[in-house]
């Protein structure tokens, strides 16, 4: 089994940062990339960033490239999503999860993973 436990979100203006965490436990042996995915409200889930879990590549969307990075500690098993210049269209319930399928450049649709953390809000104010 595996757990994420996601913390940080909140509430921020807009421009403003935020930073994500997911803390991975258990058959952390088996990640192979880890990612981020949101979804907006009535709207479906969709996917921000992922990353291998050496870290070595990283994949973003379009809609993320260059305002948002995600990075991994080894370490601490954590994966971290760093939110910059951020928008109303950003406000979501953002998501980690876990992958061990072993995909190249590291997945982004959600079928592809297995393991999902609870959730947490983002909202971006104007």
């Amino acid at each position: 089994q595996m757990q994420l436990v996601q913390s940080g979100g909140g509430l921020v203006q807009a421009g403003g940062s935020l930073r994500l965490s997911c803390a991975a436990s258990g058959r952390t042996f088996s990640i192979y990339a880890m990612g981020w995915f949101r979804q907006p409200p009535g709207k479906e889930r969709e996917f921000v960033a992922s990353i291998t879990w050496t870290g070595i590549r990283t994949y973003y969307s379009d809609a993320v490239k260059g305002r948002f990075t995600i990075s991994r500690d080894g370490a601490e098993n954590t994966v971290y999503l760093q939110m910059h210049s951020l928008k109303l269209e950003d406000t979501a319930v953002y998501y980690c999860a876990s992958s061990s399928g072993q995909y190249s450049p590291p997945p982004d649709r959600s079928s592809e993973y297995d393991y999902w953390g609870q959730g947490t809000q983002v909202t971006v104010s104007s």
